[in-house]
């Protein structure tokens, strides 16, 4: 009897303190729905990075509860992460889209790391997996160090006999390749060229390959298109489009100036932009190139392809040096042997004929010459007053402001010619470094209108033309404010290429010639 009171007793008093539990629940008061423990569907459970870089675990979460919060942990690598989606949200979540990045030291020396990755219900339920993080990440493409410049055109010169019939020498493309990990293949392909369609060459996972491809194309005019694809293991790829042109007399679209040993295509590709220097193309197969040389004894030749000596490298005639010739294994140089003046060339291709003058640095002009570079003549707020002056400098950057942190200095000779960073110093840049500037004059205050320059393509900058939004042009200039030399526009393009190659560099830009480059530094 006694105990069945007790039993009564209690039942009444759950009643009435209103404790009567129909289901589990957390500290929270969230009520279970099925009471499972949560379910992680991670997109990786192996992810490849390397020092200096990011790693990123992904994937996507639920549970019917709600979860509460998610914990990455990795002791080696001091990584204790809680994201509380309660705090953050307002409330549990049935699914949760997880992306959370980490950034790897520089310095980091470990092989390989395990993020673990628990996942918390709002019951106290979790789940748990491991995302193992290894040091062989693949960060960079495939690169052609030696081959036919993206667009280029390759002639291959027809050439009559004694019968009066045609031939023409087969091609042979030197070509080199590099990957950081491991290259896959090249394929190459001449549309419409029978034997040259659809061909992959097997390179082994080695990190540097060379290939020779001898071209053998029948002797009548025609123009081919070809593509060139080297891929990684990874399946990165690098792709070159060219056109190969069977032809008697290329006007090619473009032609450069090469200052660099003949045969060295190395010191032709090993520059962010600016080498070889592109001329001008002033009527068909007419051109004109300026160049200021800095020593006695420079020798010259010009290039239809900006990355190599062959096919058609134009110099002198070693059997008469009044005449051009085209063959890249008898051409002789142009030797300039005057220092510190700028020599003008103007070419004709078809007749293979050549003039070469010179003039000097003060003859020469630049659009920004009424100014007197470092000294207080430029008008900080354009009211006239000059105390209000400031030095003028120009310099690289984003803005006029940010110019003054790559201040340009100017050369002792030409006052035309211009170098960053200063002597002594270090410009540092790394593979895969994406640059985006514009060369300006400094201003404190950011104005941008005065004295600036653009490039012709953002990508691959071969020429600078002039850009003040204000007109503040020298009146003894011989250029066009934004105009180029053919009389079309100068688009507002930044310069922007990529770095190939990490190390030490330097910027050289000429205000007169409207040339500029970037190459290593010595």
């Amino acid at each position: 009897m006694r105990t069945r009171f007790l039993k009564v007793s209690l039942l009444c008093a759950l009643f009435a303190t209103g404790v009567f539990v129909t289901g589990c629940s957390d500290d929270n008061g969230y009520a279970d729905v099925d009471g499972q423990s949560p379910v992680a569907e991670l997109k990786a459970d192996h992810i490849r990075s390397g020092a200096g870089h990011d790693f990123t675990i992904e994937g996507t979460l639920t549970d019917e509860d709600g979860i509460s919060f998610i914990r990455l942990e990795c002791k080696d690598l001091y990584l204790n992460k809680t994201i509380d989606l309660i705090e953050i949200y307002g409330e549990p979540k049935k699914t949760y889209d997880l992306s959370y990045s980490f950034a790897l030291a520089a310095d980091e020396l470990g092989e390989q790391f395990t993020v673990k990755v628990t996942v918390v219900d709002v019951g106290g339920r979790e789940t748990s997996q491991d995302v193992l993080i290894t040091m062989d990440g693949d960060f960079e493409i495939p690169v052609f160090v030696k081959g036919p410049s993206e667009g280029g055109l390759i002639p291959m010169i027809l050439e009559e006999t004694e019968d009066g019939t045609f031939t023409v020498e087969p091609y042979v493309m030197e070509l080199e390749m590099s990957d950081d990990r491991g290259l896959k293949s090249l394929q190459l392909d001449i549309e419409g060229a029978v034997g040259y369609e659809d061909q992959t060459i097997d390179l082994g996972g080695l990190t540097s390959s060379t290939y020779t491809w001898t071209i053998d194309l029948p002797a009548v005019k025609k123009d081919y298109e070809a593509t060139l694809i080297v891929t990684d293991k990874e399946e990165k790829a690098d792709t070159i489009s060219c056109t190969i042109s069977v032809t008697d007399v290329v006007d090619f679209p473009k032609m450069y100036l090469a200052d660099v040993p003949k045969g060295d295509v190395a010191a032709l590709t090993s520059d962010v932009f600016g080498v070889p220097m592109v001329i001008n193309h002033t009527g068909e197969y007419q051109y004109k190139a300026r160049y200021y040389n800095k020593a006695a004894g420079t020798e010259i030749y010009f290039l239809s392809d900006k990355s190599n000596f062959s096919p058609v490298c134009y110099g002198l005639d070693p059997a008469d040096n009044t005449k051009l010739l085209n063959d890249p294994d008898l051409v002789e140089p142009f030797v300039l042997n005057t220092p510190n003046v700028y020599y003008e060339i103007t070419l004709d291709i078809l007749m293979l004929t050549y003039t070469v003058t010179t003039y000097t640095v003060d003859e020469a002009t630049n659009p920004m010459g009424h100014y007197v570079y470092g000294e207080k003549c430029f008008d900080r707020w354009e009211n006239g007053n000059e105390a209000d002056f400031i030095e003028f400098y120009i310099g690289w950057g984003s803005s006029p402001q940010d110019a003054g942190n790559h201040l340009f200095v100017q050369d002792k000779s030409n006052p035309h010619l211009f170098y960053y960073p200063a002597e002594g110093e270090t410009w540092s840049l790394g593979a895969g470094e994406d640059l985006n500037f514009i060369i300006s004059n400094n201003h404190p205050d950011g104005w941008w209108d005065h004295v600036e320059w653009r490039c012709d393509n953002s990508d691959n900058p071969e020429k600078f033309g002039y850009f003040s939004k204000k007109n503040d042009v020298n009146p003894n200039w011989e250029g066009t404010n934004r105009q180029w030399e053919d009389g079309t526009a100068v688009n507002d393009n930044w310069i922007s290429p990529t770095v190939t190659n990490a190390g030490n560099y330097r910027f050289e830009f000429d205000a007169h010639l409207g040339r500029g480059k970037i190459v290593p530094a010595n």
